[in-house]
């Protein structure tokens, strides 16, 4: 990674946070006995010119961690084959190393003291998260323990509405059923989602 990809103005936007976009794909509800299946990180950036933009993307399989439980209808929903040779699922430490070392590089060339979780529903993606973080006794967990940002909510505001699909549409952007409950594609469409609104705010606001 660049330093110059991340601008130093960052750590002014959000009070010193850094957001990042995570979605998480799981094996039920239950953060603590459900599985962690998939994990997708986009770290977002500020241009030159102020706009909010994303920019690495991070993202990997997991395996269940010992003793979880998978719940057939939640693998129906999001189509994942836990045991399927291809996956080439990293272990949950060995996932949130993968996953937060770039968000660690990327707080320091944006001039920001933490990582928000952005996501839609992202109290559900923190809760898993962090029960990834207690199980595995990680200790360097770059995000903040319980303040999200929640495209639901900005959603709901700006087009009256808080289903991610129908949002998103709404918003004028591209959505394909069939890559939907995917943790990148479903990642992807969150960052531009929240990005669309944020900056279609800032140049409402500058405009008045």
């Amino acid at each position: 990674m660049n330093d110059n990809t991340y601008n130093p103005a960052m750590g002014k936007r959000f009070r010193g946070f850094l957001p990042v976009v995570i979605d998480i794909e799981t094996g039920g509800f239950d953060p603590i006995r459900h599985a962690i299946l998939e994990i997708a990180a986009i770290i977002l950036r500020l241009t030159a010119g102020g706009r909010l933009e994303p920019s690495e993307i991070i993202a990997c399989h997991v395996e269940p961690f010992p003793g979880a439980l998978l719940d057939p209808k939640a693998l129906e929903f999001n189509g994942i084959i836990p045991d399927h040779p291809f996956r080439y699922a990293k272990p949950e430490h060995e996932a949130l190393t993968y996953i937060t070392t770039p968000i660690r590089h990327a707080l320091k060339s944006s001039g920001c003291h933490r990582a928000i979780l952005v996501g839609h529903n992202a109290a559900f993606d923190l809760k898993f998260f962090n029960a990834a973080i207690a199980r595995t006794c990680f200790k360097r967990n770059p995000f903040h323990p319980f303040s999200t940002l929640d495209t639901v909510t900005l959603a709901a505001m700006a087009y009256g509405h808080t289903v991610l699909a129908r949002a998103i549409k709404l918003a004028g952007l591209s959505w394909n059923q069939s890559e939907a409950h995917s943790a990148i594609y479903d990642a992807k469409k969150t960052a531009a989602l929240f990005c669309q609104i944020l900056n279609q705010w800032q140049e409402q606001n500058n405009n008045t």
